[in-house]
């Protein structure tokens, strides 16, 4: 065969090669260019939506606290937030400097700004204040049109109308720490606030209601675009407690001139609670927004504890109030009659020991009706030594000494009723009967909150 025939033939060969290869490559893309755009096109599609489309929640309004005549409590107010855009603002800067003009700006405010700036994406809005005042938010409103980049967004913070009177009771909101994470992403909300003591805690599933959620079109940096439709959250329900608002403010303006005390108000014929009272008090509204370090080295170290309810967290001996109790189990027990008299002379011996009446020279023969009436301490010693401990400490228990009430506020403590094993257990001594004496007139060893007196606290929810 010829030179140039040989040649033309292979050439021909690898000119049906390459067309084959391209054949074969073109066939291959046409049926990827089809398994894409027809038999997977649904899944695509879908896909692409949600790279174009989010759902972002909206934490519902919360439920409001209101006292037995629907006073408010606890309230949600309307209120405003100065945000700033970094990418329509320029110079964040000389921004700050025009703001700082009109309203007041720390420098800690300026750093964490200036900071967030540099750590977000620049269409992110940054907080610059929150919890702004009308007339603040005002003066900002009416210089954006000179401040690029500045919005003023609407918003509700938790209120408590009584202030620090009810604190103890209401308790108060703030925002949900890492403990807290239940993987509800209501939860991981920036500014969501869950109760966190008082009515506010033991209440909080019912108060919070539920999330709703708004579908916004994205672009692929993330910038929202526009909103394409919105569902509303349900707000918490209101809670209705047995409280009285009036009598709250009442009791405490009575109470605040001393140093530290704790005090309840009941109906006399229901046992509802009309008011509850701790001082000293703290201001709720101020962990919604926010404690500040030295605010919050002030509260945790005052030797007053004003977080602590002394109502329901501090025990103490009952004192004569814990008599009508001893009388109980006596009468109980068969050791005495309402009509069984016993000599005050103004002490009672016992070996070695003498146990006094608080009124010097005592009271004479008295009974039981007497006794309780003028609170004979006498009367009450005769009344334990013949009772004896075991049977004093166990009607002391079915009234619900020595333990908790089970009230539907946060931070409850027992008491603590004595007995011969508990003194053996805890000091490794035994029982005395002198022991027993001071039992008998709420003293010694006998402690109890001024919870155990109080009946159930919440009146209805609606």
């Amino acid at each position: 065969m010829r030179p140039e025939a040989q040649r033309q033939r292979l050439l021909s060969r690898r000119a049906a090669l390459l067309g084959a290869g391209q054949v074969t490559l073109l066939g291959a893309l046409a049926g990827r260019m089809y398994e894409l755009q027809i038999l997977e096109s649904d899944r695509y599609s879908m896909l692409a939506d949600e790279n174009r489309i989010s759902l972002r929640l909206l934490p519902p309004p919360r439920g409001r606290i209101l006292d037995r005549f629907g006073v408010p409590l606890a309230d949600n107010h309307q209120n405003y937030r100065l945000v700033i855009v970094a990418e329509q603002a320029g110079d964040i800067s000389a921004t700050l400097d025009a703001l700082a003009s009109l309203i007041e700006i720390g420098e800690t405010d300026r750093r964490r700004v200036m900071r967030e700036v540099r750590r977000k994406h620049p269409f992110v809005p940054i907080v610059v204040l929150a919890n702004l005042g009308w007339e603040e938010m005002a003066r900002v409103e009416v210089a954006i049109p000179e401040l690029p980049g500045v919005a003023i967004e609407q918003g509700l913070t938790r209120s408590y109308p009584l202030g620090p009177s009810a604190a103890h009771v209401i308790g108060y909101v703030a925002a949900v720490s890492e403990a807290e994470l239940t993987g509800d992403p209501l939860l991981e909300l920036p500014d969501f606030r869950i109760g966190k003591n008082g009515v506010e805690k033991s209440q909080d599933s019912e108060l919070r209601g539920g999330a709703g959620t708004s579908q916004v079109e994205v672009n692929a940096f993330g910038r929202i675009v526009r909103e394409l439709g919105r569902v509303p959250g349900r707000p918490g329900k209101d809670v209705v407690i047995g409280l009285d608002a009036v009598m709250q403010d009442f009791a405490t303006r009575r109470c605040s001139a001393e140093e530290s005390v704790a005090s309840v108000l009941l109906d006399a014929v229901s046992g509802d609670i009309l008011a509850l009272v701790s001082i000293p008090s703290f201001d709720p509204a101020q962990f919604s927004t926010g404690l500040t370090p030295a605010l919050w080295q002030l509260l945790s170290t005052d030797a007053r504890n004003p977080l602590s309810n002394k109502v329901i967290a501090g025990v103490y001996p009952p004192g004569s109030t814990f008599k009508p109790v001893v009388a109980a189990a006596a009468l109980a027990a068969g050791v005495l009659t309402p009509e069984t008299a016993i000599s005050c002379p103004g002490y009672i011996a016992l070996g070695d020991a003498t146990f006094h009446c608080w009124r010097k020279g005592g009271h004479g023969t008295v009974r039981l009706r007497d006794a309780i009436k003028r609170s004979c301490d006498v009367f009450f010693y005769e009344t334990s030594r013949r009772l004896g401990i075991e049977r004093l400490a166990g009607m002391a228990r079915r009234f619900g000494f020595g333990g908790t009430l089970g009230l539907d506020i946060p931070g409850e403590r027992s008491g603590l009723i004595p007995s011969r094993e508990w003194k053996l257990a805890t000091s490794g001594t035994a029982w005395s009967q002198g022991e027993t004496l001071i039992a008998g007139i709420g003293q010694g060893a006998v402690l109890a909150t001024l919870g155990m007196f109080l009946p159930a606290f919440f009146s209805s929810s609606l």
